[in-house]
């Protein structure tokens, strides 16, 4: 069977008087559909009768890990087990998903005078158990064998990073599964070591020693300096920003590794961010006629607004399919609780699905 190159796209005619166009993003295969851009699951696990039509059922079952969507079971039937089989796969990930630490963000409240401090990485967040690497979700990153040789067989806590304002071709390189090539544009850079009951700084010298003994090709040890009071804090983190990075983290001294959200980790932004689900596509007009204009999404406390500024040309012509999560930043929220200035930073594949709790509320663009 025939196939779409990396970057490429293919027209295909379908019952309509447009031609359906087929891509090839990174490992991402999608079709410009409505059956395609309509499924309430991850986009490298979509796929459509266009794309088995031109790459064969076999090649589309073994890159979804899907069975072949013949049509020859009824649609209820196949609603049914597409439900059953996604909760499943969200049940499996859950039982792998790492017991990760997570940070809190500073509020000004808590000196952090002698506070380790370090960049935080605009980058994906990985777990190296020893043998593969895994997302905050439990899902696993399918990083080549010369990608992770040297590593150690004992678990890292670190990030998947491909330099500063790279986060959405970062993001292309980690969710594809075919071990390509593209993983030589990223480091693993680990920053602790969960598994050694010790204190952060013989967890952080532990990262170090490993990492300067086995050398290891594609794989580092982030470093840490004393913060020595705010105005230390304040020049570093301009210095980070202005160079294009996301701001900082903070470790409290003599700290150990816990599992989920901890004030012994602080992160420090000049910016807030968030998350949101992409729940409409808002046409574009002048430049942007005849792609998107902005998103339409939604917080998890139903409040809706649109965001229409951050994304680039390829994002308007391929934007984030309905049901995507995506992370944004704000300024502040005005007094009804709408983000303002919205901006779009990308999709987040190490995020859950969510419904609103709340029924939504339509906002006026931001």
């Amino acid at each position: 069977m025939a196939d779409i190159a990396d970057g490429e796209q293919l027209a295909l005619q379908g019952s309509g008087s447009k031609p359906y166009i087929l891509k090839n993003t990174g490992g991402v295969y999608s079709c410009s559909c409505p059956a395609w851009r309509n499924q309430s699951i991850a986009i490298e696990r979509r796929t459509c009768k266009h794309l088995r039509k031109v790459r064969g059922d076999a090649a589309e079952d073994a890159r979804t890990g899907a069975a072949s969507a013949s049509g020859a079971a009824p649609a209820s039937a196949a609603k049914s087990a597409g439900k059953a089989k996604k909760a499943g796969a969200s049940e499996e990930a859950a039982a792998k998903a790492p017991p990760l630490l997570l940070a809190h963000s500073w509020e000004t409240d808590v000196d952090l005078t002698d506070w380790w401090m370090s960049e935080k990485l605009d980058g994906v967040r990985a777990y190296w158990d020893g043998q593969r690497f895994w997302s905050r979700l439990g899902n696993e990153f399918f990083a080549p064998a010369w990608f992770t040789a040297g590593l150690p067989d004992f678990p890292l806590d670190g990030e998947l990073f491909g330099g500063r304002k790279r986060f959405q071709r970062t993001v292309s390189i980690v969710r594809r599964q075919d071990r390509s090539n593209d993983w030589k544009e990223l480091f693993f850079v680990a920053f602790d070591a969960p598994s050694v009951d010790a204190p952060f700084e013989k967890r952080l010298e532990h990262c170090r020693k490993w990492m300067e003994d086995a050398k290891p090709a594609y794989a580092k040890w982030h470093e840490h300096e004393r913060c020595q009071g705010t105005p230390h804090l304040r020049a570093e983190l301009e210095r980070v920003e202005g160079l294009g990075g996301e701001g900082l983290m903070l470790r409290k001294p003599g700290s150990r590794y816990e599992a989920g959200r901890s004030h012994t980790l602080l992160k420090v932004k000049s910016f807030k961010d968030d998350e949101a689900r992409v729940v409409g596509h808002v046409a574009g007009a002048g430049r942007h006629k005849g792609r998107l204009g902005a998103l339409e999404v939604e917080l998890r406390n139903g409040t809706r607004f649109s965001v229409g500024t951050g994304l680039s040309d390829a994002e308007r012509e391929a934007p984030p399919a309905i049901g995507t999560v995506i992370t944004f930043r704000y300024q502040e929220l005005s007094d009804d609780g709408v983000p303002r200035f919205p901006t779009y930073v990308g999709v987040r594949i190490d995020a859950a699905p969510f419904e609103a709790k709340a029924k939504a509320k339509s906002k006026a663009r931001a």
